[in-house]
């Protein structure tokens, strides 16, 4: 029926109802009881850049989340496991869902994985290397160097790159072991080695430790869960990858999860190909774009989206690349900026304002920026968000600032 459906007419959608389809399937609709944290954090993954992160993202759909909670399932019980994901960047996920974002997100080649770690291209092509092979190398190595311990990038990359360079040809060694163009200090082979942990993570073989103060150590999979990932193919991981993504951001295209997963338009065939058959095309926005056949009856009959939710930077559901579907053009570079990205206010499922945090002592300070004047009753219930986010961040006290944005 996909397919008969792809080759026909495209169903027409309205924006309204795709926000609210999109709302529930990121759980934003209504919060969820704390013993489905884990079914929460395995819809699309959520991103902990910047820090902390993770804890007001979840905070926004589950009730009863605290960072003992969080550090408990991480570091104990094992079931929620973090490592770099989609973009570079550092994802929690639960554990079982961890070959669907490690071998899911790997791409197929070695062109688009290229594309996935911008920046290193360079130094490869100076070295005279492919990214497969240094790759390899690095993973040849990083059991005698990492087995039993937990190390931070600077440190895991100095000693790979110490063992690495007696792979090297004469040529090659002088040129791993010079300074720059990554920084002042850095040798050439160090850099190549925190980009290549990227591919590493990717493979299944490192991910993230608890923080330590200001660092994210890396530990061995196997040492940490005391057991490797299960293997599944990589193409059943990239399908069930692609599945999540058009479940929680569809109806999509291939230019919008290239850019989700952190690669170009041209790398993505590998997955979208595996699942044509279970995709149907949609008239959205004046475009063409692509969702779940099974997902059809739930975007048109769309639960109504309530309550008032303080959104961290990164949050998952911002991470969509339609962005007109849910801000303004006026007020986009007020939510998404490149340097300093403030948070975002979600009421009744609209994006209606930013806000930014000022912690001094033991005193958080929230400051709310709304792109249209705010109810009496709406402050109330984003005051009661900002204790919260208080107590996530470790304040004793909270108070909160209104403004309205210059842009209204």
């Amino acid at each position: 029926m996909a397919r008969d459906s792809a080759r026909g007419t495209a169903a027409e959608v309205r924006i309204s109802d795709v926000v609210a389809f999109r709302l529930h399937a990121h759980h934003l609709t209504n919060r969820y009881s704390a013993d489905e944290l884990l079914d929460v954090a395995g819809a699309c993954g959520v991103q902990n850049s910047p820090p902390g992160s993770v804890l007001l993202a979840l905070h926004a759909r589950v009730d009863d989340v605290t960072p003992e909670r969080i550090d408990h399932l991480v570091g104990e019980d094992k079931s929620l496991l973090q490592t770099w994901c989609m973009r570079g960047s550092p994802y929690f996920f639960p554990t079982v869902d961890a070959p669907v974002f490690t071998s899911g997100v790997l791409p197929a080649t070695e062109t688009a994985r290229l594309h996935l770690i911008i920046g290193v291209e360079g130094a490869l092509d100076r070295l005279g290397m492919g990214l497969n092979e240094a790759v390899d190398s690095i993973a040849e190595e990083i059991e005698v160097v990492l087995s039993g311990r937990q190390l931070a990038i600077d440190e895991l990359g100095e000693e790979l790159a110490e063992r690495v360079v007696g792979r090297l040809s004469p040529a090659q060694r002088k040129l791993w072991q010079a300074k720059g163009p990554y920084g002042a200090n850095l040798p050439l082979g160090e850099a190549v080695v925190h980009f290549c942990l990227r591919m590493l993570a990717l493979r299944g073989i490192v991910c993230l430790a608890p923080r330590s103060g200001n660092k994210a150590p890396f530990v061995l999979v196997e040492d940490w869960l005391g057991r490797p990932l299960p293997r599944v193919e990589p193409d059943t991981a990239r399908t069930d990858l692609l599945r999540r993504y058009l479940h929680c951001y569809g109806p999509s295209t291939r230019k919008d999860f290239a850019a989700w997963v952190g690669v170009q338009v041209g790398d993505v065939e590998p997955w979208w190909a595996m699942l044509d058959d279970e995709l149907i095309p949609v008239a959205f926005d004046g475009g063409r774009a692509w969702l779940l056949a099974e997902d059809l009856d739930a975007l048109r009959s769309p639960p109504e989206p309530r309550g008032a939710r303080l959104l961290p930077p990164g949050d998952p559901y911002t991470q969509m690349r339609d962005r007109g579907t849910i801000v303004d053009e006026a007020y986009q570079r007020e939510v998404w900026k490149s340097v300093g990205a403030p948070g975002a206010v979600l009421a009744d499922g609209a994006i209606v304002g930013t806000w930014r945090p000022r912690k001094s002592g033991r005193t958080l300070t929230l400051t709310i920026k709304a792109f249209r004047p705010l109810s009496t009753g709406l402050r109330t219930r984003l005051r009661a968000e900002a204790d919260h986010v208080a107590e996530l961040r470790g304040a004793s006290a909270v108070q909160v600032e209104f403004e309205e944005s210059a842009t209204s």
